[in-house]
């Protein structure tokens, strides 16, 4: 077994900001909303949903967005991806779909930020369920990448 090097570690800090968004995602979505909405009042549900997404949101442009721009960036210069190898077969072409389907993602995630703002709690579910199957799409086209 080789020993854990630069790159070993740039690939574990993708991974893990991977696992912390998507994993962040899922257990308010699968856990912690559903508890709230079942044992709290609608003002506490509200202001706690408020809170929780304001602080993912947060931990998110502070944290996980920069880790998966900088690692990503970093793993792709590595292996030598340009702008005209985004277009080949194989490794080119799922990193581009998967780098076109983070970016929606993103794209939903922002926009379910400001429909929840703006009081539009039903556009802001369905905008929140896109980010969260779009973020799984993500890590599935991840999966078929091999190793950098």
């Amino acid at each position: 077994m080789g020993t854990v090097g630069l790159w070993s570690l740039v690939r574990f800090l993708h991974v893990a900001g991977a696992v912390l968004w998507v994993g962040g995602q899922l257990a308010l979505s699968l856990v912690v909303l559903p508890l709230a909405r079942r044992m709290l009042s609608a003002k506490d549900r509200d202001g706690f949903a408020s809170a929780a997404g304001r602080r993912f949101g947060l931990l998110t442009g502070a944290v996980f967005l920069p880790v998966q721009l900088a690692t990503g960036w970093a793993m792709a210069w590595h292996r030598g991806v340009t702008w005209a190898s985004l277009a080949d077969p194989g490794y080119g072409r799922t990193l581009a779909a998967k780098l076109v389907l983070f970016l929606l993602v993103m794209l939903a995630a922002a926009a379910h930020g400001v429909a929840y703002a703006k009081g539009r709690p039903k556009t802001a579910r369905v905008l929140a369920m896109a980010s969260l199957v779009g973020s799984l799409g993500v890590v599935l086209l991840a999966a078929a990448l091999p190793v950098t």
